[in-house]
């Protein structure tokens, strides 16, 4: 039997291994930063190779993200051995190692650390932007190349440029993340030369917080969209003179949150005084029943583990009968909740078995277009 076949092993002891492994993961990368930052002390690097991240990517294997992270973070916590302990004992992580490094101190490490504690780089990065608040950058729209095509067939659309701090832990020999923070107005040439220099770096979309209250967005969207948000600004051109995008963004935002708010959980402010007549399916939930159950569960998935841990998702979330309804469960605010998705499957499946569950998803999957589409609108 392979090493890596761990299918004999029962699920207690294979939940007490991944647990266990993991804190000597964590350690085991606390020493090899303390390992590294030495090594790089000492420049041993220099016999063999020009760089300690030549060293680490040619020598030790490492890809050129892990290499640069983990040269960052032991430089890092040699000058701030705190560090080291809050790896090991899982406080920090690499990447949140790697966004503290722009902001440590002597007078502000140890405060730094102590806040960062067990926060995702999400939360870590509106830390950050409410104790170092940057100032908001300019809009800017500008067309960006398809590849291969001469046509700008997209846009990208920017309600604020100004990238945050960015940390070269080891020159790579290649172009810098764009950080485009000049203050005042952008001239058309300015603009042209900002397109060229965005075309290689608009891979996905990033949300990046600036100050308290304040985020910069920048997103690539079809050449139809571009359309759409000139069109929307020409009929607000009365009550918003500007055009301005952020404010265009927030009040599309409004209305497309108030839709499907409305399709979701039949949110309204004047709910109708008398219910509207069954469409007479046992799995039909009336409006009232799936607006209190919204509130009463707050918007989120409502799965607790055996611990009483529960889960924090809000994506993807259905309304999960409690008892089934192929066992009489009742359409009720008392008898309904909300389960993410995978919740959801992973609760029917205890109850009718996953080969039960498997063979209804199957089914499902060969369902026309049409039906799909119905399904989720009601999900």
């Amino acid at each position: 039997m392979s090493n890596y076949s761990l299918t004999h092993l029962s699920t207690s002891k294979l939940r007490q291994d991944l647990r266990s492994g993991t804190v000597d993961d964590r350690a085991a990368l606390a020493m090899r930063l303390a390992q590294i930052a030495e090594f790089d002390r000492r420049r041993l690097h220099l016999p063999s190779y020009p760089s300690m991240y030549r060293f680490c990517v040619l020598e030790l294997k490492y890809s050129e993200d892990a290499a640069c992270k983990r040269i960052c973070a032991a430089r890092a916590a040699r000058r701030f051995p705190a560090i080291f302990a809050a790896i090991a004992d899982g406080r920090l992580n690499l990447s949140t190692v790697v966004m503290l490094v722009p902001y440590l101190l002597p007078e502000t490490a140890d405060d730094l650390i102590s806040a960062a504690a067990n926060l995702s780089k999400v939360d870590l990065a509106v830390h950050l932007a409410e104790r170092f608040p940057r100032p908001d950058v300019p809009t800017l729209v500008v067309p960006v190349p398809a590849p291969g095509s001469a046509a700008p067939p997209a846009v990208l659309v920017q309600t604020s440029l100004q990238a945050p701090p960015t940390v070269q832990a080891c020159p790579l020999g290649t172009a810098t993340p764009l950080e485009l923070s000049a203050p005042g107005r952008i001239s058309p040439m300015d603009s042209a030369s900002m397109a060229q220099s965005v075309v290689p770096l608009v891979t996905r979309a990033r949300v990046a917080p600036l100050s308290p209250e304040r985020f910069a967005i920048q997103v690539t969207v079809s050449k139809a969209t571009q359309d759409k948000l000139r069109h929307a600004q020409d009929l607000l051109s009365h009550a918003l003179p500007s055009g301005d995008v952020a404010e265009v963004l927030d009040r599309a935002l409004d209305a497309l949150i108030l839709q499907l708010e409305r399709r979701k959980f039949a949110a309204t402010e004047r709910p109708a005084r008398y219910a509207r007549p069954s469409s007479g399916s046992p799995r039909h939930i009336p409006a009232a029943v799936r607006r209190a159950v919204w509130k009463r569960d707050g918007g989120c998935c409502t799965f607790a583990d055996d611990h009483g841990h529960r889960c924090e998702e809000r994506k993807f979330l259905e309304y999960d009968h409690v008892d089934p309804v192929a066992r009489g469960g009742q359409a009720t605010v008392s008898g309904v909740r909300l389960r993410c998705r995978a919740h959801n499957q992973f609760t029917a499946e205890r109850v009718f078995g996953a080969g039960f569950m498997e063979n209804k998803r199957n089914a499902a999957r060969t369902l026309p277009p049409s039906m799909k589409t119905d399904r989720a609108a009601r999900a």
